[in-house]
């Protein structure tokens, strides 16, 4: 029933920290040079773990702090009409120090592609490209308000997600809870629509509810307990009916609340219970296992999800679901 275990990848890191495990899957996904100065390079961008990957990338973390505050102050008009040249070259600092980052990111990898084409990699370019763009397309302002290619550069916050380790687990969680939670938003437009229709009929639009959408959009705003009050049902039955909504808002609203953390639960209980297999007790046969195999193991375990039932947390020989019995795939099973 069960396959040999792959080979460890490599290069081997330690598995007892989280930024191992990010930098080895980082060396996966992007490939990892060989040697001579992009080695060098690359150890200190991409492996957090090293004294100066550390610094690196504090540093770079009080950089994109720093550009935001400049872009949340430039909008307020009274500062940017007495500081807006400061902000202007403080902006540009910020570009050109962007803009050398991603420039050496993608120097240092083998599989530069990959990266522009992911998250990450999307993300640097948008953090980079306002800037150049309101400078090289002059008539752009015929087209869209320059404004809103300065708001872009807000997208930078997104950048501080790769070096907190909880937004990785979040990021994880979510995607391995996508079809529970697609399930349940069908459910929900399902009520919406029903509902809608409901008080489309019984209100009518003599009440304001003019048309089922609009009456679709006062069952959101009363089901999410928001309640614009825009539009409120005047007789008897439609505010029976509005009661009950906002009675079911409180219980739906839960629900994608309550699935994603049992995931994050199932995989802290994963990680811990794979942490006291591999470290720790002298005699124990399973804690004689080399450092990359247990790596191996780590990455199988958190990302090896089935893609009939998306059940999480197969181990890195298994075959098949130990929930539906699916097989599993051969490339891990991780969500695309």
């Amino acid at each position: 029933m069960n396959a040999p275990p792959s080979p460890p990848p490599s290069p081997p890191l330690s598995p007892s920290r989280e930024a191992s495990t990010d930098a080895a899957q980082d060396a996966q996904r992007y490939g990892r040079p060989d040697g001579g100065w992009r080695l060098r390079w690359y150890q200190v961008i991409f492996e957090s773990d090293t004294p100066a990957g550390r610094r690196f990338d504090i540093a770079l973390i009080w950089a994109i702090l720093a550009s935001i505050v400049v872009v949340v102050l430039d909008s307020v008009a009274a500062l940017s009409q007495r500081w807006g040249a400061w902000f202007e070259v403080a902006e540009w600092g910020f570009t050109l120090l962007f803009t050398a980052e991603f420039a050496a990111r993608l120097a240092c990898i083998d599989r530069p592609r990959r990266y522009v084409l992911s998250f990450y990699g999307l993300i640097d370019l948008l953090s980079v490209a306002p800037t150049y763009l309101a400078v090289l397309v002059p008539g752009l302002h015929a087209l869209i308000d320059v404004r809103i290619l300065r708001l872009l550069r807000i997208f930078r916050i997104f950048k501080l997600s790769r070096y907190a380790s909880e937004m990785q687990h979040l990021r994880t969680a979510i995607a391995a809870s996508r079809r529970k939670i697609l399930v349940f938003l069908g459910f929900v437009l399902m009520v919406v629509l029903v509902m809608g229709t409901l008080m489309y009929v019984v209100e009518g639009a003599e009440n304001g509810y003019t048309s089922i959408p609009v009456a679709m959009y006062w069952a959101v705003t009363t089901m999410t307990t928001v309640g614009f009050g825009d539009i409120t049902p005047k007789t008897d039955l439609g505010r029976l009916i509005a009661s009950l909504m906002m009675l079911l808002g409180w219980g739906v609203l839960a629900v994608p609340t309550g699935i994603v953390t049992a995931e994050m639960s199932a995989q802290r209980t994963a990680g811990d219970n794979l942490a006291a297999s591999t470290g720790g007790g002298t005699g124990n046969a399973r804690s004689a296992r080399s450092a990359a195999e247990a790596l191996h193991d780590l990455l199988h375990l958190r990302h090896r999800i089935c893609r009939a039932c998306d059940a999480p947390g197969h181990s890195a020989d298994a075959r098949y679901c130990r929930h539906c019995g699916a097989e599993l795939p051969h490339d891990g099973g991780a969500p695309g």
